[in-house]
């Protein structure tokens, strides 16, 4: 054979094989084990979290002085059952957790969830382990529990209603000790709080319209209420001595009906309660009345703390920001913490109450915007710092003696624990991530940023594991929420994880991927997330989903005749605008589980479209709610769509798949369908992930990369 004709071979075969080595699959990339609930205990060096390796999810705990992670349960099934509401006792013998349930639903979030098929379901319900290990004693049906400060009892809810039971047994007995209900009162308890003498227990009973905070005093028989008032009152929180009750106070709803589209202030308030000196409250701090003064809707809402006797901490958006705040427990002017254009999520306070731990999306780096840093503050001055710098996500840090505990992630890094402090930071769980997962063929994502259709300023993030020389089918990732920001490495939610898991596939498949950070998202200030005419009042969010896939398909490196788009919830209807809309720029979709007709995703009542209690634009909303769904565009709707949903969703009803079905089938459009069974919004069951992630990956191959 010719040595020139050899070498070519040789050469062919070399490139063929190195390619197909940097080939991977969706199961490959979504192997990860993903932590959630990261808690500390108050006393002493000791952590735990849950543990979601492909579907099979466990507690993990640590200690000082190794912090080597240790495997707590022993669930092994992929059931669907989640882990919430993590706690350690202060004296870290006890570990309780809850494990069922849907916990970011909309609705029924305590309900059980059953995408196994169990004949018999298995119920939310309250569980407590040794930290060192043992049988799971499970308590009770129930959710949301808090140990006492004295570490006997265990507090949670059932039914709508608070109950205790004690945690230790006696060893001579050959019974446990069984859960009592605390107290019954109108209304549905939520926001256990425990006292710090551990004899009291605060909490809120929500009435409807308007709520009070109340407090119970074990081994009394009467509830004390807190300065009852024609409001809806939350969030209380114990002073460290146990003699104050501070708590968050917003008008109860009713009043003379208002415009429905125009965007409504929701005033608030800091008020606190002296139990020594009575019941009525005072007034420690108010929001501006303004539309930026409103109650805070980012994570944690107002994330009201009481760290020190003479400190109070919380978060508020009044200059544009969610930025974190402290003012004085006896009032006065409040401090801002965290100066600058940046959001604060998922606050905590130090284990000596004088310092907060959060994430935001600041930094060094213009690019930064586009990701999560911890930073630290103290709770009296405004000495912000960023303590993890650089090209890596980090969230949820919790402080121990020798520096503190956070989850982070990267553009190839998947989420793990990392200890940082002293000593040189370092995974704790980096030896469970498994061998087949993909890390070095993972592209990073870079960030874009390009004008929407009228002029507003948008991000987002472009996949593509080419050198940009060819042109290449290119597909529109849209989020869900729609308060939420995609971002520049693996996501600290898992829903979106696996978007970015299948966004990294994508890429490694063949296309070029662009994940839209669309108006109605945080990260970019009051402005960008409260936009005028948005939602089922106009949809003005689709025009930067348009003008995204207007951008790729000006780009050198995009076939402009070969665009997707796909998306969850919120960024299932913005899918299905698109293709209803402009079947010409999106030439398929996936749309999975999707809001199709806003009047009964969000149904007006009836006595504000008509009669003496109508709304001064009933008719106009009715309408433009109308218009602003994708039903309304139906005869529009050419291109093909594969609409994915499950059947016991808590956050999108499935009827709107069924309706949009039935139009469409009636118009004849291209379609595909997969319905799951039994599980939610949140595919629960990992199985049920890879099967739905992996659908959509199909499709998209088989309509654009013939």
């Amino acid at each position: 054979m010719n040595l020139r004709y050899l070498f070519i071979l040789i050469l062919f075969t070399f490139i063929q094989s190195e390619s197909l080595a940097q080939n991977f699959t969706f199961e490959a990339v979504k192997s990860y084990a993903f932590p959630t609930e990261l808690v500390r205990s108050k006393k002493g060096d000791k952590i735990a979290w849950a543990f979601d390796e492909k579907g099979v999810r466990n507690v993990y705990v640590a200690e000082s002085p190794n912090f080597e992670a240790r495997k707590l349960t022993n669930f092994k099934e992929d059931d669907g059952q989640e882990i919430t509401s993590i706690s350690i006792s202060d004296d870290g013998k006890w570990v309780l957790f809850v494990r069922g349930g849907d916990h970011g639903a909309n609705f029924d979030d305590e309900r059980a969830v059953n995408p196994s098929g169990d004949t018999e379901p298995q119920m939310v319900r309250v569980m407590q382990i040794a930290f060192i290990g043992g049988p799971i004693r499970v308590i009770s049906e129930g959710d949301f529990p808090v140990i006492s400060p004295d570490n006997k009892v265990v507090a949670y809810i059932k039914e709508g209603q608070p109950w205790v039971c004690k945690l230790d047994t006696n060893e001579n007995e050959d019974f446990l000790e069984a859960p009592i209900r605390l107290l019954k009162t109108r209304g549905a308890v939520h926001s256990l709080a425990w006292a710090p003498t551990g004899n009291k227990i605060a909490f809120v009973s929500n009435r409807g319209d308007h709520s009070f905070v109340g407090y119970f005093e074990l081994g009394k028989s009467v509830v004390n209420w807190l300065d009852p008032s024609f409001a809806k009152d939350i969030s209380p929180r114990w002073s460290p001595d146990g003699t104050q009750i501070a708590f968050v106070r917003t008008p109860a709803e009713g009043g003379a009906t208002d415009s429905l589209t125009q965007r409504k202030r929701i005033p608030w308030s800091i008020r606190k309660v002296s139990l020594l000196m009575g019941e009525k409250s005072a007034l420690v701090w108010e929001a501006p009345n303004t539309y930026r003064g409103s109650l805070p809707t980012t994570d944690g809402g107002t994330n009201l703390f009481w760290p020190r006797l003479d400190r109070l901490v919380f978060t508020s958006y009044h200059d544009g920001w969610p930025h974190a705040y402290s003012i004085a427990s006896t009032g006065g002017v409040a401090l801002l913490l965290s100066p600058g254009d940046f959001m604060v999520e998922h606050l905590r306070i130090s284990s000596d109450g004088n310092s907060v731990f959060f994430d935001a999306n600041t930094g060094s780096d213009v690019t930064d915007k586009d990701r999560r840093h911890i930073c630290q503050v103290s709770v009296d001055k405004a000495d912000m710092k960023v303590l993890t710098p650089g090209t890596g996500i980090e969230w949820s840090a919790v402080s121990v003696s020798s520096g503190y505990v956070y989850i982070g992630s990267g553009a190839k890094k998947a989420p793990q624990l990392m200890l940082a402090g002293s000593s040189p930071t370092r995974s704790l769980t980096e030896s469970l991530i498994p061998t087949e997962f993909p890390a070095s063929a993972l592209v990073e994502p870079k960030q874009v940023v390009f004008k929407s259709l009228d002029g507003l300023t948008i991000h987002g993030q472009i996949f593509d594991s080419s050198n940009g020389t060819q042109k290449k089918p290119a597909i529109i990732f849209v989020h869900g929420g729609p308060p939420r920001q995609m971002l520049l490495g693996w996501h600290y939610s898992d829903y979106y994880a696996n978007a970015y898991a299948l966004n990294q596939y994508l890429a490694n498949q063949g296309f070029v991927v662009l994940s839209v950070n669309y108006r109605l998202g945080i990260g970019y200030g009051y402005d960008f997330h409260n936009p005028k005419s948005a939602g089922q009042w106009g949809a003005s969010e689709y025009l930067d989903i348009k003008a995204a896939g207007e951008w790729l398909g000006q780009q050198s490196f995009v076939d402009n005749r070969k665009i997707g788009i796909y998306g969850g919830s919120y960024g299932g209807y913005l899918t299905a605008l698109g293709l209803a809309r402009d079947s010409k720029l999106f030439a398929t979709g996936v749309d999975i589980h999707g809001v199709h007709d806003w009047a009964h995703q969000r149904e007006i009542p009836m006595e504000v479209l008509s009669g003496p209690h109508k709304a001064p634009d009933a008719d106009w909303a009715t309408s433009l709610a109308y218009r602003s769904s994708p039903i309304s565009s139906i005869d529009t709707w050419k291109s093909p769509v594969l609409i994915i949903h499950a059947d016991d969703d808590r956050n999108v009803s499935f009827s709107q798949s069924v309706d949009l079905i039935n139009r469409l089938q009636k118009k004849k459009v291209p379609m595909e369908s997969m319905v799951i069974v039994d599980d939610t919004h949140h595919w629960m069951k990992y199985s049920n992930t890879l099967k739905v992630f992996q659908a959509t990956a199909d499709f998209f191959k088989a309509k654009l990369l013939k």
